[in-house]
């Protein structure tokens, strides 16, 4: 079955409003890269869900490591040579430099579970269309 444009699309908007809206609940702000960052990381979970045949961790593990390793780039760029300070973990234990650290990976994987759930439904809904 082909997946349309329209559907990564739809996961992209999702993921972008869905993770800004948990920031701004969770810490009262966000940034608009962080928006772009979810928003991509939807989109990888939903063409995960779509080619990846793998159980429901291993998918999540490998959406962690894809969040953790956008999430030290873009926060080399935004905190580290722009300096908009956006997030700094540099007072959490085993930080790499501020930008990542294991607690958040572990949440970045506990966040792809349901989520890959999101895509799941998103696939079926396109597909019934």
């Amino acid at each position: 079955m082909k997946t349309d444009a329209g559907e990564y699309m739809t996961a992209f908007l999702f993921g972008f409003f869905l993770y800004a809206l948990l920031e701004i609940a969770g810490r009262g702000y966000t940034h608009w890269t962080m928006g772009l960052l979810g928003g991509a990381a939807m989109m990888l979970l939903y063409g995960m869900e779509q080619h990846l045949h793998e159980p429901v961790a291993v998918r999540a593990m490998l959406g962690a490591l894809f969040i953790t390793a956008s999430e030290f780039t873009v926060g080399v760029f935004d905190n580290l040579i722009m300096g908009w300070h956006v997030w700094d973990y540099s007072e959490r234990p085993l930080n790499l430099l501020g930008q990542i650290c294991p607690l958040f990976s572990g949440i970045w994987f506990l966040l792809c579970i349901p989520a890959l759930q999101v895509c799941r439904i998103l696939h079926r809904h396109y597909s019934s269309v």
